[in-house]
């Protein structure tokens, strides 16, 4: 570790750098479940109404989406380091603001395919990049406050896409999501680049070396751990709520559950457990002790989803807000990922980590199509969150507290 010698963060907490964040990820999370809003319709319009095409078709989309949020995640984390937090927090807004405005214009699948995948690129990389700079420019009692702002701004971008695709053409709603990026790159004269960055930047220290997660093993198992604390998030999103009108069929609801309602009232459990976990965290001044609280909240309520036999309509989509909110702890989480390593890695860590806990729904959503045959639908989904809790409480367990941590060092 060195000595720290960087300029004091700024006190002030709704500083440009947390408001370009929050509204970065505010339109980030727009974009992001845009897509899912607007499939059929979008793909109706393209000339796709086979019921089995829409489904294939609609995977492959989303499935190009994620590649380019993977692929996204590690260029955009690398080059944060390298080149700094500003040029990623901007450049990716810009990347995915113009991808979708393109999308506003589609006449063909394969286009449509290519810029899903432009736009994911661009979509992996804002809440790192955003996440990093509020964490080195606030002081070490108060980052906790701008992440949970962050996060909780952002997530309530899904809010506002479920009532543009409801209420608009699909065009319309991906040229608001463009128009919406774009306008703030107008805001990107008020925002200055991290202090603790530019000390780096003056080290004979290697930026952005992606690999060396891997080559220590102390390291490597730190990385890994802040992955697998994130999962079970996913888990709730990508299986239960996702598969709800299948789940609500298995469980006897004779009422149709439609996902994209789900999806809407999870976000909003989603947006209030994030500002519930960040606030706790502070008070508590732990973000260990809030992850083991939310994680045992969520075991409980993920109990109560898939035992709610012949529930009330009313009753489940109440279920989908507590089981969002117990999942809420995601602003936590990725100021977990960003306080556990060194400024020459942090945004490496921190943009790569939640778009790898994103890309672990493939392999749940696998799993769970694989095993519901044999062992059932229910069992199926009770049996991948526990695993998946198991391994996150194991995982927060282990890794060191980072609450009021100092993040002037360097691997």
């Amino acid at each position: 570790m060195h000595t720290s010698t960087t300029p004091a963060p700024t006190s002030k907490l709704l500083n440009t750098a947390v408001i370009v964040a929050a509204l970065g990820y505010f339109v980030d999370i727009y974009d992001l479940v845009l897509f899912s809003i607007v499939r059929i319709a979008s793909l109706k319009d393209l000339g796709i109404t086979d019921a089995t095409a829409l489904l294939e078709d609609g995977v492959y989309l989303i499935n190009m989406q994620m590649t380019g949020m993977l692929l996204g995640g590690i260029f955009w984390g690398v080059l944060g380091d390298k080149k700094g937090r500003i040029s990623v927090l901007f450049g990716s807004i810009f990347l995915y603001s113009a991808a979708n405005i393109a999308n506003g214009f589609v006449s063909n699948l394969e286009l449509y395919a290519w810029l899903r995948l432009i736009a994911g690129i661009g979509l992996a990389g804002e809440l790192g990049a955003g996440i990093t700079l509020v964490s080195e420019v606030l002081p070490k009692e108060k980052r906790g406050y701008g992440t949970t702002i962050v996060a909780s701004v952002g997530i309530s971008g899904a809010i506002l896409a479920g009532v543009i695709g409801e209420y608009f053409h699909w065009r319309t709603a991906y040229f608001v999501g463009g128009g919406l990026g774009l306008l703030l790159l107008l805001l990107r004269i008020g925002v200055y680049e991290s202090g603790m960055f530019e000390k780096a930047q003056q080290q004979q220290v290697a930026r952005g070396n992606f690999l060396s997660l891997f080559t220590n093993g102390a390291r490597f198992f730190r990385y890994l751990k802040c992955i697998l604390i994130g999962v079970p998030i996913w888990f709730v999103i990508g299986v239960l709520i996702t598969f709800s009108p299948e789940i609500s069929q298995a469980l006897g609801i004779t009422v149709p559950i439609s996902a994209a309602k789900g999806i809407a009232f999870s976000y909003f459990g989603l947006t209030l457990g994030d500002l519930a976990s960040g606030l706790l965290s502070q008070k508590l001044r732990s973000r260990k002790k809030v992850v083991v609280l939310f994680l045992f909240l969520l075991a409980g309520i993920i109990a109560l989803f898939l035992l709610a036999q012949g529930a009330s309509e009313t009753y489940f989509y109440g279920l989908c807000v507590a089981l969002g909110f117990a999942s809420g702890y995601w602003a936590v989480f990725v100021t977990i990922a960003a306080e556990q390593f060194g400024t020459n890695i942090r945004a490496t860590v921190t943009t790569t980590v939640p778009n790898f806990v994103r890309g672990a729904v493939v392999a749940l959503t696998l799993s769970f199509k694989g095993l519901q045959d044999d062992l059932g639908l229910l069992t199926t989904a009770a049996l991948l969150g526990a695993i998946t809790l198991l391994i996150a409480l194991v995982s927060i367990s282990t890794l060191p507290e980072s609450f009021s941590k100092d993040l002037d060092y360097v691997e």
